[in-house]
């Protein structure tokens, strides 16, 4: 989570006016610190174990980078200053009090948004006022540092507000599928460079605002087409990519204000994001390129149409009988997907995993890098749930030992354990690493009715003879397997 607050931090040392208090050398020294603690809450973040920790050491540099940014020599208008931050305080306590677990992907998404457009508003006031004398290269550094920061935030803007609509059910998952897109999406391209040129050979003030403006709108068009042409199969590497953008966004507002703080925690959110988004791709089989041109995944939910090819019978499964198996195997390995999230049906599972594990069953859960819609998004609502970390484990840490494990209960999950992605070349996954649910000696799947999953493919795992479907509200039916456990 800490890249929500690198986006604070755009924000606030963006607000603020000039006027002096503190040494420079104070300054550069309390940023370097909160930089170091930054690095470190970014490696506590990268285990569970250690995220807490990670998270406080997130919190401390965040309180000390506003605090020498706020009494920094650069500030003296601290009513102006409170009335940009009051407001923003309070907005995001109630944000962070109302926002259920399962609306933090599109929380995210929105608050991408914000670096993005803090990053315009700071172009245009940067060459509006560049705060001091320059040289004319300096000055053509400048104006490229402020054209790149603006298109840069007009395309975070827009790509997240879309994301956002899309995560909230605002906006149908479905990729938009312009005739001609690649070819809008290059001439958008060219146009953006060519308005580039023209900005840096222009002279008149009011000419390069005009220019300016046009550039940030045909790149927020851009930004809002590319995130509308991608499917809701590839949400989760959208997420990531927009974090991505988000710190390249806040790096090029600390390019344009000068603050080196901005630049190097940018950096390290924008690389953090782009490692990210290529971990993501890999789980899926997908280039980044591909992803961005978009067009792979449906609307969730989309119902198999009657003329599709028949597959067989499925074979049904009561929650009761579910608990029977459960209680009566030697080991349980558990696929949690969207479904789960959606129905909330986190700590009611944790409570079934504390009741077989003190029955003597070997529990564990297998976590798919693209489940859900945020990346980790899995594991923040098991841990939420207080399920051990040390029994959540990873695709790569599981799928070997699925072949001697007893029973698979996937709860909310498709296209993450569809076998066509290993079995027919033809599909839309084909090639997609997934978790080999099937070679266990039964599995059961968790669903609300056959609708396939975002990628809009069937999933032949359904018909195989070793499945049984338990149809229902995933909450509703935990609740009534632990009842059954129970009993």
């Amino acid at each position: 989570m800490i890249h929500h607050a690198y986006n604070l931090a755009t924000v606030s040392t963006t607000a603020v006016p000039h006027g002096p208090v503190a040494s420079d050398s104070f300054v550069t020294i309390a940023y370097l610190v909160a930089a170091v603690l930054f690095i470190m809450s970014l490696g506590g973040l990268s285990k569970q174990e250690t995220a807490e920790r990670g998270n406080f050491y997130g919190i401390i540099g965040m309180i000390l980078a506003l605090g020498v940014a706020i009494f920094s020599a650069e500030v003296n208008r601290y009513g102006i200053l409170a009335i940009a931050m009051v407001p923003a305080l309070i907005g995001g306590g109630w944000l962070a009090v109302r926002v259920k677990m399962t609306e933090m992907p599109q929380l995210v998404a929105l608050l991408h948004s914000f670096v993005g457009i803090a990053a315009v508003l700071v172009g245009f006031a940067s060459f509006l006022d560049p705060h001091q004398a320059m040289t004319p290269a300096e000055l053509t550094v400048h104006e490229i540092e402020v054209y790149i920061g603006i298109c840069i935030g007009a395309i975070t803007f827009t790509g997240s507000i879309i994301a956002c609509l899309k995560l909230h059910g605002k906006l149908s998952g479905k990729p938009l599928m312009l005739p001609a897109r690649h070819l809008l999406n290059l001439i958008g391209l060219i146009v953006t460079i060519l308005l580039g040129v023209w900005f840096l050979n222009s002279e008149a003030t009011a000419t390069g605002i005009v220019l300016l403006v046009i550039a940030a709108a045909l790149t927020g068009i851009m930004g809002a087409h590319l995130v509308a042409a991608i499917g809701g199969a590839d949400m989760p590497v959208v997420v990531s990519m927009l974090n991505s953008y988000s710190g390249w966004a806040a790096a090029a507002a600390g390019f344009m204000l000068g603050n080196d703080l901005l630049i190097i925690t940018g950096a390290l959110v924008g690389s953090s994001g782009a490692i990210l988004s290529y971990i993501m791709c890999r789980g899926m089989n997908r280039s980044f390129v591909s992803v961005i041109l978009g067009g792979f995944g449906t609307d969730g939910g989309t119902v198999v149409a009657s003329g599709d090819v028949d597959q067989g019978e499925v074979i049904q499964i009561s929650a009761d009988e579910t608990a029977d198996q459960m209680m009566s195997a030697r080991s349980v390995v558990i696929v949690p997907g969207y479904g789960m999230a959606v129905a909330q049906a986190q700590h009611a599972l944790a409570e079934v995993t504390r009741k077989l594990r003190d029955a003597g069953v070997t529990v564990r859960f297998a976590i798919h890098p693209v489940a859900g819609r945020l990346p980790g998004h899995m594991n923040v609502l098991l841990a939420e749930a207080g399920v051990p970390y040390d029994i959540v484990l990873e695709m790569d840490e599981v799928n070997d030992d699925l072949p001697e494990t007893d029973l698979v209960l996937v709860i909310g999950a498709n296209d993450i354990v569809n076998p066509d992605a290993e079995d027919n070349p033809t599909s839309p996954i084909a090639g997609m690493p997934v978790l080999q649910v099937w070679k266990s000696t039964m599995v059961v799947v968790m669903k609300r009715s056959m609708a396939t999953g975002y990628a809009g493919v069937q999933n032949p795992l359904f018909f195989k003879d070793n499945t049984r479907m338990l149809f229902g509200d995933a909450r509703d039916n935990t609740d009534a397997m632990l009842g059954g456990l129970r009993s």
